[in-house]
């Protein structure tokens, strides 16, 4: 069966079987039990474990099945049908532990399409590949990601780097670029509690080689965490953990309930 990948040493199609993805000038790589390859090149590889841990890979499972981003999964299925041709190719651009890529991927077959998944984290794609039997999922980079030029109708990448200059290389012309963002006062609540001078996020439109814009939908909700350990795992999905202060980050470790401001902008851009 033909991948959705390519061959991240010659840029070869891969051709996918049993065990393994081979492409042409024989090079080979191992398909895992859990379903997904490995195609991060050892140059490629800044670190011995590079992206999420397991333990912030287990934060982020735990958050997101609670249910609480829902409303932007659903919007980014809604585009998806919208905007997404017959038999698409859809990319999932750092995907996480797959919570998106499952609920995408019913979108995608809907229309007799495809999907893959590629991330630094090797622990989030054993979590998505076991998640979405359905889709293809790679450990990779996104500044160098395994897929071939213009091989992509619809490419998503939702809170994860933005490499656009890849971005624009894969993605077929006329096809579509959905990012998401956080709107100005995306949890704007729990950025109270650790700032005590808290900041809206910057809302702007910027430019990208390659992509015009075609709208920026806007998803808001609000929900209420009901204990510490949702709390935590929120905060330790976000940047907030690393960049706020110890006093800030023990004022939230005291709380048991907080109800949070959920605001997303999903910027939708076509290739040019």
């Amino acid at each position: 069966m033909e991948s959705l990948f390519c061959c991240p040493i010659c840029g070869g199609a891969l051709n996918r079987g049993e065990r393994c993805c081979t492409c042409r000038n024989g090079h080979s790589f191992d398909i895992a039990r859990e379903g997904y390859v490995n195609l991060l090149p050892a140059n490629q590889q800044h670190s011995k474990a590079p992206g999420d841990d397991k333990e912030m890979t287990a934060a982020r499972t735990r958050f997101l099945e609670g249910g609480w981003y829902i409303p932007l999964r659903e919007k980014l299925c809604e585009l998806i049908g919208e905007l997404a041709l017959d038999a698409p190719d859809l990319l999932d651009a750092g995907c996480g532990e797959g919570w998106y890529t499952q609920a995408m991927a019913g979108a995608v077959s809907a229309k007799g399409g495809r999907i893959a998944g590629v991330d630094l984290s090797k622990p989030s794609v054993k979590k998505a590949a076991r998640r979405c039997p359905a889709g293809e999922f790679a450990v990779g980079t996104l500044y160098h990601l395994p897929v071939a030029d213009g091989s992509i109708d619809l490419l998503v990448n939702c809170f994860s780097p933005l490499a656009a200059e890849e971005f624009a290389r894969v993605t077929r012309l006329g096809g579509k670029f959905l990012y998401v963002v956080p709107g100005p006062r995306h949890l704007w609540e729990l950025k109270e509690a650790v700032y005590d001078r808290p900041y809206e996020n910057e809302e702007k439109l910027e430019e990208y080689p390659g992509f015009r814009y075609l709208d920026v939908t806007p998803v808001e909700t609000w929900f209420t965490l009901p204990d510490t350990q949702t709390i935590q795992d929120l905060f330790r999905m976000t940047p907030y953990s690393w960049k706020s202060p110890k006093s800030g980050a023990e004022r939230l470790a005291r709380l048991d309930r907080l109800t949070v401001t959920g605001q997303f902008r999903v910027h939708v851009m076509e290739r040019i």
